[in-house]
């Protein structure tokens, strides 16, 4: 329908990977400044959530810069299955949860990493 919109789709992409990596980032951060309070709220040691923190940190720099896009889309991508498996099996929480708790979140960054994972993060990147 709007065909001449198609010459955005590299901005477009930029912007849902700065989406992306500003919510990677922030977590990201949170588990790293906060892993004892983090790893209680999750359920996990502190070490596996001072891991986590580094896997979010270095997953949505790569995705913001262009670096290693891919792998960085990818990595992201396993993060997020591992919390929405946490959510479905272990404390089992529906798709929308309690008070917006659920996993239907978890599962949008999975489909905004594939597409990033899809199309290498477009044209605007530093290091494919």
């Amino acid at each position: 329908m709007f065909p001449q919109l198609a010459r955005y789709t590299d901005f477009g992409l930029v912007l849902l990977r700065l989406m992306v990596a500003s919510i990677f980032l922030t977590s990201g951060w949170s588990h790293l400044t906060k892993a004892d309070e983090r790893s209680r709220s999750i359920g996990m040691t502190k070490g596996f959530t001072l891991f986590l923190g580094v896997a979010e940190l270095a997953g949505g720099l790569g995705v913001a810069a262009g670096v290693l896009t891919q792998l960085a889309a990818l990595g992201l991508i396993l993060v997020m299955l591992g919390a929405i498996q946490k959510k479905v099996f272990v404390w089992h929480t529906g798709f929308w949860g309690k008070n917006l708790s659920g996993w239907h979140y978890d599962l949008m960054l999975v489909v905004m990493n594939l597409v990033i994972l899809f199309t290498d993060g477009g044209q605007w990147v530093l290091i494919k």
